[in-house]
């Protein structure tokens, strides 16, 4: 039986709840799983052990994570030889017209500057948690959410992800490795 590896970066939870959601919905579908955080893999996991890899990170300030950057260009080899995916969390994504891979920018900016090319891409919204962010963090996110039309109001967290949408993205991913025969 194949095995699937799913790692995931992580700011406030948000990306993490994804992707145990991803993770239980293909597991679910018949998929032998293992969900790691990236910046715990290095000593968790074997790459090698593993027949496809998906990788979720979420924005920050305009960029995705460091910690699934740095693991990107490490191991883009690997990434590269195996079937593989990338989701991205983000707040655009609360747009529907920004939930697209080919109409993000912060999905395309990715795609234009990694060294990996990973055959299935997911954009998925994320969420305001106000009540988490330190005192900058919370005023620029909402000069951020001014900018964009977005919402202010610090006395409450709001959540745009779509769980079906996750789910979607979890089957859709699972077919694609039924596809590449690797299931």
């Amino acid at each position: 039986m194949s095995r699937h590896l799913i790692l995931y970066a992580s700011h406030d939870g948000q990306t993490a709840s994804i992707a145990r959601a991803i993770s239980k919905t293909m597991s679910a579908e018949g998929l032998d799983i293992t969900l790691s955080n990236i910046e715990e893999k290095e000593d968790s996991v074997t790459l090698s052990d593993f027949d496809s890899v998906l990788i979720g990170s979420p924005i920050r300030y305009g960029h995705h994570l460091p910690a699934a950057r740095k693991f990107i260009e490490n191991h883009q080899s690997f990434l590269n030889a195996v079937e593989s995916g990338f989701f991205s969390v983000n707040l655009t994504a609360r747009k529907p017209e920004k939930q697209d891979p080919d109409t993000n920018r912060y999905m395309q900016r990715f795609l234009k500057t990694c060294p990996w090319k990973p055959g299935y891409l997911g954009v998925l919204a994320g969420s305001l948690q106000y009540s988490r962010y330190r005192w900058f963090d919370r005023v620029m996110i909402q000069l951020i959410m001014k900018i964009t039309g977005g919402s202010t109001d610090a006395s409450k967290d709001i959540e745009f992800t779509s769980w079906q949408r996750v789910e979607a993205f979890a089957k859709g991913y699972a077919e694609y490795l039924h596809s590449k025969s690797i299931c």
